[in-house]
């Protein structure tokens, strides 16, 4: 094998597929299809409110940070010195995984693999070495995960942070950790899981948030005109809507008079707020009450949900009883994967949609020339290791560990464009993250905001992407059908000799 023929093999790779790659960027306000799927047949429309409906400014998190922080310290008698921790917006991403005994935040592929340089102890990240003794290897067993809605209980030791409010979360978890290590403390990890949990719990349901977004809505709230739009767009060709939230009344109708104007309701045809989801899917013996101006609660029984009201709690059994909106004419968004959208998916048989604002960004980041040239490479590289491996004379040998080493550092480096401790939400270098594993299975579509429908016809369908299986010839992937991508095949690549 002579060496300048592979460098000018995988040269001439690169320079032809970097042009081509870059010709068909893909567009951040797409919408992105699991499952065909076509809009003509949904006839109703379903969403949550928090990161759906309403999309909330960086300052929200800070908020969530601060106030969870001083609770810890003042009804948890935390020390006072944990106040020196600020939150810190580029430390975590979504669907990360925390193992509770052990106090590690640490990110987990499709197939149950810690990726190793992504587990942190506090703010520091643990050696590869140390995770590998820990767990014997890089797997996590399926009883340690997390249970079906990403929590830890009857003996998981995991839990996933799954939604956009679970950020400062995170973030707490690791700076009061790091706090206790830098100075000696000795303590409990799974009484600092749950204090944090518990802080952050209170946040919510001691209105401390909900009170100070509607002290100051224009700081808080943004993306209000394109809710609008879209609502107004469903509703001019004839859809019917519906809106479920975990939020209180009065919380939800400042921010949608805010966001939408002051005649919301008219646009919805059943509103329901505090619906206590994921249970509302699932308990059948909450009945529903309907809601006051004033935010009264009756003790009417409910015969039909009328237009223009709003009740609290329910069922989604009584709910379906009520409107008879049942099955694949449902479409419902939310942007929580296991509270909004699982339990309809596989119990209930509606149309899901997954709003995943982390989205945008990463496509944006993905379609610039640095990324895309690093990919081009990384690629070539690991098709050369696979194929040049079969040979084995000495000067080979030290060509493809040169090739391994430098694939490892190129793995950290595209790791490094989405963010620097855990990379990507949705890939773990090769493999899907375990996110992207369940955002795949309980969503038919995922976009980064409900503003991405403004783009298509009402009657629009979506169809998923052919990608070749691992035993498929990529002949029919879109991207050869289209002429986007060449792949050199084995063949090609036995002459380089």
């Amino acid at each position: 094998m002579s060496n300048a023929k592979v460098w000018a093999y995988t040269f001439k790779i690169q320079k032809d597929l970097v042009p081509s790659i870059m010709s068909n960027l893909l567009n951040p306000d797409a919408i992105f299809s699991n499952n065909e799927m076509s809009l003509s047949d949904i006839e109703i429309y379903g969403f949550d409110y928090d990161y759906t409906l309403v999309f909330y400014s960086k300052h929200l998190h800070t908020l969530i940070f601060n106030a969870a922080r001083d609770l810890l310290i003042n009804e948890h008698r935390y020390p006072a010195e944990i106040r020196k921790y600020d939150y810190d917006p580029n430390f975590a991403i979504r669907g990360l995984h925390y193992d509770v005994h052990r106090a590690l935040l640490m990110k987990i592929d499709a197939f149950h693999y810690i990726q190793l340089g992504t587990v942190y102890r506090g703010l520091s990240v643990v050696p590869d070495e140390e995770v590998i003794a820990m767990y014997d290897g890089s797997h996590v067993p399926l009883e340690q995960m997390s249970d079906f809605y990403g929590k830890s209980s009857q003996g998981h030791t995991m839990k996933q942070f799954m939604d956009i409010f679970s950020l400062p979360e995170m973030t707490l978890l690791s700076c009061v950790n790091e706090y206790f290590l830098k100075n000696n403390i000795d303590y409990e990890p799974v009484h600092l899981y749950k204090d944090v949990k518990d802080s952050i719990r209170d946040v919510h349901i001691k209105g401390i948030m909900y009170r100070a977004i509607e002290a100051d809505i224009e700081k808080y709230i943004c993306y209000a005109e394109q809710t609008r739009a879209v609502l107004a767009k469903l509703a001019a060709h004839g859809k019917k809507m519906f809106l479920i939230t975990n939020s209180p009344s009065s919380f939800v109708d400042r921010g949608m008079k805010f966001i939408v104007g002051k005649d919301w309701r008219d646009l919805f045809d059943v509103v329901i707020v505090q619906a206590e989801k994921p249970n509302f899917f699932n308990d059948k013996r909450r009945p529903f009450r309907k809601v006051t101006e004033r935010g009264v609660l009756l003790w009417d029984k409910i015969h039909e949900l009328q237009k223009g009201q709003i009740y609290k709690q329910g069922n989604l059994y009584e709910f379906l009883k009520l409107t008879g909106w049942r099955g694949s004419k449902v479409l419902y968004f939310g942007d929580h994967i296991y509270s909004d959208l699982a339990d309809l998916t596989l119990k209930h048989g509606w149309r899901t949609g997954a709003i995943i604002p982390e989205l945008r960004r990463e496509i944006k980041i993905m379609n610039t020339e640095q990324y895309i040239q690093t990919m081009t490479w990384l690629q070539t590289l690991t098709g050369l290791l696979e194929h040049m491996q079969i040979h084995k004379n000495p000067d080979c040998q030290i060509i493809l560990n040169e090739w391994k080493k430098e694939r490892k550092e190129m793995r950290e480096m595209t790791r490094n464009f989405f963010n620097s401790q855990f990379g990507s939400l949705f890939r773990t270098d090769q493999n899907p993250t375990y996110f992207l594993r369940r955002l795949s299975r309980f969503a038919d579509i995922y976009m980064a905001s409900l503003s991405c429908l403004l783009n298509y016809d009402h009657d629009y369908t979506f169809y998923p992407r052919r990608t070749p299986l691992q035993h498929e010839l990529p002949m029919w992937s879109d991207q050869l059908c289209t002429g986007t991508f060449r792949i050199p095949f084995l063949q090609e690549m036995i002459q380089i000799k």
